[in-house]
């Protein structure tokens, strides 16, 4: 079994930055990919971005490229996101994902229902 606990969701202005934090507790194989997505009032959930845990293969969404980071700290089992340029429409509850299995391709995650979740945390961009 793993765990996922959110941290960093707050308030910011618009081009603003942000850094989410995800602490996965558990077994946390060699094989795993972790994501985030994000999930808006009245709207379905969004793949964000993903990271291989081994070698640190990056995969985004079209939406946050070049604006957001996802990076991971294998001593803490830890993944970040690192969020700048913030705009109003990246407003949203932000949850982070587990999926053991995908090994090398990270993208995978984005078209399957991740095993493991997190309870998620918001983040608001003002205008």
């Amino acid at each position: 079994q793993v765990q996922l606990v959110e941290s960093g969701g707050g308030l910011v202005q618009a081009g603003g930055s942000l850094r989410l934090s995800c602490a996965a507790s558990g077994r946390t194989f060699s094989t795993y990919v972790m994501g985030w997505f994000r999930q808006a009032p009245g709207k379905e959930r969004e793949f964000v971005a993903a990271i291989n845990w081994s070698a640190g293969i990056t995969y985004y969404a079209d939406s946050v490229k070049g604006r957001f980071t996802i990076s991971r700290d294998t001593a803490k089992n830890t993944v970040y996101l690192q969020m700048n340029s913030l705009k109003p429409e990246d407003t949203a509850v932000y949850l982070c994902a587990a999926e053991p299995g995908l090994g090398y391709r990270p993208e995978r995650i984005a078209t399957i229902f991740p095993r493991y979740w997190g309870q998620g945390t918001q983040v608001t961009v003002s205008s």
